[in-house]
């Protein structure tokens, strides 16, 4: 993942150091693509994908204290001795696991002196690593966790432990499979690797550019036109950057400057571009980090995680959609000149081949029911020949090692979050917290599941403050999941519910790191523009709640009723739009503003075909279609009187105008 101050925290090293350090980061993806086509297996060479974890975590851990200094103020060109010791260190963890695990694996729960170390030395050096790449947060839930290991027995209720002692515990955490290098490593190294490598190479090949052309010859003609490139580019790019810092960054330093003049005040704008870059992480077909881990924590193939998601998205979109027009209308702000903007006909022929590699992803996982990864890998092949046959682009030996140099640095993020998560789950598993969280959880949910939902969505935001929405689901996807499955919601639906609110962590108040960051490119009041983006994607934190209650909107059951659901959820997403911005065909008081706001409620809840609450649901669809239609036809009316008085009153001053000239005439 690209981080907005990846270049002031980042080492500019020359002669040998910086040499390791870049074959370190080629290593990274060079070996993934190695293990994850099988290869070994086909050279008669059985491994065990404990070895692959090993030395991609080796080479992650030594890229990371080679590059990354461990504070900012520290000298951009020198490695200091500690650095070093600890780049060899995490090398020599990982690969003691590389090479030593066909041996360990009948011995795993061993305590060896080796293994004691070894396994503290890794622990460190991952909370260390974390650190540096993207905060404390994490690292101190993860502290937390380790305290809880070594003291439970000071614990009170059902929290009460045995407590663990050092060696025992640095063991399982470094050898178990529950542990370091467990299922979030395992994703983090094979999916995740597969499509950050996909996103480098279409980017590569021109895809920011073909995005940006894209949005523009598509929506720049429009009202507002200059907000909607800025929707369409950045829900697209998206899928290429798996980060919505990123996405507020790179395409925010052409669409913010551009919707500021526009006439949209500076935090509106701002927020538009974080919502839309954030919004980035839930757009299917290549969604965030986390999506993959969805679908191998249930065990589902990740067509289907995208599949659900897509309706929640679009319901996202059109209601960040519907309120730029609005505000656009308010503003009196029109599109851009047709002659300024390039022809659609034109930019798709030029960029045809970039289409290519995403309608090769989407055939392979939605209609071959390939594997994620494979797809990823077949993609990115399509995208590298076309990259090397197209006449303008010419991608080249030295483009290729750019792409894996990049493609390795937005590794070290991922290795770190994930290899510490791996600490938290282990800690979970050993003591047995992860049964006592869930049953606390049952106990709450038992009296009321909305309560539960509420808390849990509270937690996700807080837990996302300063950490990537991947470590936010981690921890949720063992604390709380569980929980919520337990009480009758469907695993799929409790799991994007966590994902949701975790992302929405992003432009959430006080700590909303993409608003931030686009409060940052648009120089504007970074609290303003956390809370203008919040308004923006207010749907969000109501449609986890609905698709938990009705799976229908994750596209799950009797298709007429999926539909029903859609229909209506879409319109009353369009009518919550007109709510926040207050404004239809004219300024709207704030009576009707909170009577557009009850339409959208009653609407966006989606039709139960039976049981307690079916007739309650269709009441409340129907009730807001009916107070929908009211509204839309009292502001309708008074826009048409409003005009014929306006064309009365410019009837009489010609009318006027022409007695004037009559007399002056005589």
């Amino acid at each position: 993942m690209v981080d907005i101050e990846e270049s002031v925290r980042s080492r500019e090293l020359r002669g040998p150091l910086a040499w390791a350090g870049n074959a370190a980061l080629m290593m990274i993806p060079i070996t993934g693509i190695f293990f994850l086509l099988d290869v070994p297996q086909r050279i008669g060479w059985l491994s065990f994908n404990e070895q692959y974890m090993g030395l991609f975590l080796a080479l992650a851990l030594f890229a990371t204290f080679l590059l990354v200094p461990h504070k900012r103020a520290a000298m951009p060109n020198q490695v200091p001795w500690h650095d070093l010791i600890f780049a060899i260190a995490g090398l020599c963890a990982g690969l003691y696991i590389f090479i030593q695990y066909p041996k360990l694996v009948d011995t795993l729960g061993d305590i060896t002196a080796i293994n004691v170390v070894l396994g503290s030395i890794t622990i460190f050096l991952l909370a260390e690593a974390t650190r540096r790449l993207v905060g404390w947060p994490l690292v101190i839930i993860a502290a937390v966790f380790v305290f809880y290991a070594f003291f439970a027995y000071l614990f009170p209720g059902d929290f009460y432990g045995r407590g663990w002692t050092v060696s025992r515990l640095a063991t399982y955490l470094y050898l178990d499979a529950n542990g370091i290098f467990g299922l979030a490593l395992q994703v983090g190294s094979g999916i995740v690797l597969v499509f950050i490598l996909f996103g480098e190479v279409l980017n590569a090949i021109g895809g920011a550019a073909f995005l940006s052309n894209f949005a523009l010859a598509l929506m720049g003609r429009y009202r507002g036109g200059q907000a909607k490139i800025a929707i369409v580019s950045s829900s697209l790019f998206g899928n290429i950057s798996g980060s919505a810092v990123a996405n507020v960054v790179v395409d925010g330093a052409f669409t913010i400057p551009m919707m500021k003049k526009a006439g949209y005040p500076p935090p509106q704008a701002a927020a538009v571009e974080a919502v839309a870059s954030t919004g980035g992480q839930i757009m299917p077909p290549v969604m965030g980090a986390a999506a993959f881990l969805i679908a191998e924590y249930l065990s589902i193939p990740y067509a289907e995680v995208a599949l659900a998601a897509l309706v929640p998205a679009i319901l996202y979109y059109v209601t960040l959609f519907i309120q730029v027009d609005l505000l656009a209308a308010r503003h009196g702000i029109h599109g851009l000149p047709r002659a300024e903007l390039p022809r659609l006909g034109s930019v798709m022929c030029r960029s045809a081949g970039f289409v290519v590699p995403l309608a090769v992803l989407i055939v392979s996982m939605f209609f071959m029911n390939r594997r994620a990864e494979e797809a990823g890998l077949l993609a990115t092949l399509c995208g590298l020949i076309i990259g090397f046959l197209t006449p303008g682009i010419h991608i080249g030996l030295r483009g290729i090692f750019t792409i894996l140099i990049n493609m390795g640095r937005s590794m070290l993020e991922i290795a770190a979050i994930t290899g510490l998560a791996g600490v938290v789950i282990g800690v979970l598993q050993l003591t047995g917290l992860g049964f006592s969280l869930t049953l606390t959880l049952l106990e709450v949910g038992q009296s009321s599941a909305i309560l539960l939902l509420i808390l849990t969505a509270i937690v996700s935001m807080i837990l996302g403050m300063g950490m990537p929405t991947t470590a936010v689901y981690v921890l949720l996807a063992v604390l709380v999941a569980p929980g919520l499955a337990k009480l009758g919601i469907l695993p799929i639906a409790a799991h994007l519910f966590i994902f949701y609110f975790g992302m929405l962590s992003m432009v959430t108040p006080p700590v909303c790191l993409a608003s931030y960051a686009a409060a940052s490119v648009g120089k504007t009041d970074p609290v303003k523009t956390g809370w203008e983006a919040m308004r923006l994607c207010a749907i969000a934190y109501v449609v986890p709640f609905l698709f938990v209650f009705s799976p229908s909107l994750l596209l799950i059951g009797a298709w007429h009723a999926v539909t029903l659901s859609i229909t209506t959820a879409v319109v009353g997403a369009a009518l919550l739009g007109i709510g926040l911005v207050g404004y239809l065909f004219r300024p709207i008081g704030p009576v009707k503003r909170l009577l557009f706001i009850a339409a959208a409620g009653g609407l966006l809840i989606p039709v139960v075909q039976t049981g307690t609450y079916a007739n309650l649901t269709w009441a409340s669809n129907a009730i807001g279609l009916l107070l929908a239609v009211l509204l839309v036809a009292i502001e309708w009316v008074a826009r048409s009187k409003r005009r014929e008085l306006k064309g009365a009153d410019t009837a009489k001053v010609s009318l006027r105008g022409s007695q004037d000239v009559d007399r002056k005439v005589l």
